[in-house]
C-alpha cells in the first residue's frame, strides 16, 4: 500500500471546532449525526498518519459571556463555560471511539472521574503514539475563550498549525451570508486580522499565535472531507499567518 502520508503538509495539528458546530440545526445541545460525521473527518485525517490535537467550544450549551450578560458573575459564568466544553469533548471521544481511534479527554480542571487532568509531558507522549488529545476546560482560567485555550495548548504541544472549522469557507472582509458581494481572503496577516476585526478569533488568541508564528487556516467544517483536503493541499480556505 503506497504510504499516503508523503505529501500532507502537516504531521501534528491542532483542530478548533466551536460548540456550535455540534448542534447540527437543532438550536441547543448535541446532534449525534453531526458528532459522528465530524469525528469521521477527523478519522479520515489521523489515517494519515497525522497527530492531532482538538479544542471543542461549549457555546451549544452554555456560554460564560451570555450568562455574565444576564447579571451572572462572569467568573462563574466562564467556569460554567469551560465545563460545558467537557460535555462536548465526552460526546466526540465517544464518536471517534466507536469508529475505532483511540481518544484522551484532557481537562485544565481536574475532574479524575471522567478525563485526565492536563499533563504536557503526558499529553505529548499521547499524541505520539496516535491518540487523539482533546483539550476540555479552555486553559482552566476565567476571561480565556476557547479560541485562546486551542493556540495555547498548540503552541505547548509543537503543532504546526491551527485548522480553525467554521460556518465559512474562509476569512472574508464582511459576513458572506449578508452581503453578496463579500471578498474571501486566501491569506491574511495577524496584524491584518487585528486591525480590520475579522473574527476569526479573539484578540488574546491571534495575538499568541502571531508571537508563536502559528498559522491558522480557516476552513468550513460543513464541506465533506474539507480538513482531510486541505492537509492534501485542495479545497477553499484563508491562511493567517505573518
Amino acid at each position: 500500500m503506497p504510504d499516503a502520508t508523503h505529501n500532507i503538509a502537516y504531521s501534528r495539528v491542532m483542530l478548533k471546532i466551536s460548540g456550535e458546530a455540534l448542534m447540527g440545526d437543532l438550536g441547543y445541545g448535541l446532534h449525534p449525526p453531526t458528532v459522528q460525521r465530524i469525528a469521521s473527518e477527523v478519522k479520515s485525517v489521523r489515517d494519515l498518519g497525522v497527530e492531532i490535537c482538538m479544542v471543542i467550544g461549549g457555546g451549544n450549551i452554555f456560554r460564560g459571556l451570555q450568562g455574565s450578560a444576564q447579571g451572572m458573575e462572569r467568573t462563574t459564568a466562564d467556569y460554567m463555560g469551560m465545563l460545558a466544553t467537557v460535555m462536548n469533548a465526552l460526546a466526540m471521544q465517544s464518536a471517534l471511539e466507536e469508529l475505532g481511534v483511540f481518544t484522551r479527554v484532557i481537562s485544565a480542571i481536574p475532574m479524575d472521574q471522567v478525563c485526565e487532568p492536563y499533563i504536557r509531558r503526558r499529553a505529548v507522549r499521547h499524541l505520539e503514539k496516535k491518540r487523539v488529545c482533546i483539550f476540555a476546560a479552555g486553559t482552566g482560567n476565567p476571561y480565556f475563550t476557547t479560541d485562546t485555550a486551542a493556540t495555547l495548548r498548540a503552541s505547548e504541544m509543537a503543532c504546526q498549525v491551527i485548522f480553525k472549522g467554521t460556518k465559512v469557507d474562509g476569512v472574508y472582509d464582511k459576513d458572506p451570508k449578508k452581503y453578496p458581494d463579500a471578498k474571501r481572503y486566501e491569506t491574511v496577516s495577524y496584524d491584518e486580522v487585528l486591525q480590520k476585526h475579522l473574527g476569526v478569533m479573539d484578540a488574546s488568541a491571534i495575538a499568541l499565535a502571531r508571537d508563536n508564528n502559528l498559522p491558522i487556516i480557516v476552513f468550513s467544517l460543513d464541506e465533506p472531507g474539507g480538513f482531510r483536503g486541505i492537509l492534501s493541499g485542495q479545497g477553499t480556505y484563508t491562511t493567517v499567518h505573518g
